[in-house]
């Protein structure tokens, strides 16, 4: 089972299985029975709809469904350099995985630029500021195949985001 298979269930039938599926990350949509309550969706890979539903209205429920859970995935960066997202990879260079080692745990959030350029002094002992732009500009052509950008925040530092939430 691919995790961006959107899965219907039957609520509150599949209770047990919705919670399993939550806490693995599975997008779904649950499929309330006649006189069920409707429940509480507070997750983003959750949506709800009622029996009986037009096969066009629930086809529009899944692929909305769809695009939400791709914008909110996180990217991963493992111990060996390889930075994982939306089902691709690619290795990154040892000064590259220190630079995302401060961006992808703050993914869609400003990271200082004095951040980034004292972890690139303690890498390879430059903390110059046209060091640091250098590194960046070659880390965003590295990671740019998967789906992914570097926003430069003029004066603050710079944001890893998904080349989705710039649509």
């Amino acid at each position: 089972m691919s995790r961006e298979e959107v899965r219907l269930l039957r609520w509150p039938a599949q209770q047990e299985l919705r919670d399993r599926y939550r806490t693995i990350g599975v997008p779904r949509i649950l499929v309330v029975e006649a006189r069920a309550e409707a429940p509480v969706c507070e997750d983003v890979c959750e949506d709800w709809v009622r029996a009986p539903i037009a096969a066009h209205d629930l086809q529009a429920r899944v692929n909305a469904l769809s695009r939400r859970y791709r914008m909110n995935r996180l990217p991963c960066l493992d111990e060996s350099g390889v930075l994982h997202f939306s089902s691709r990879s690619v290795t990154v260079s040892p000064t590259q995985t220190e630079l995302l080692e401060l961006l992808v745990p703050n993914f869609r959030e400003v990271v200082p630029r004095e951040a980034l350029r004292y972890r690139l002094g303690q890498v390879n002992g430059s903390r110059t500021r046209n060091a640091l732009d250098l590194h960046m500009m070659r880390t965003r052509e590295r990671i740019q195949p998967l789906g992914l950008s570097i926003r430069t925040v003029w004066g603050r530092g710079y944001v890893l985001e998904s080349q989705a939430d710039l649509v």
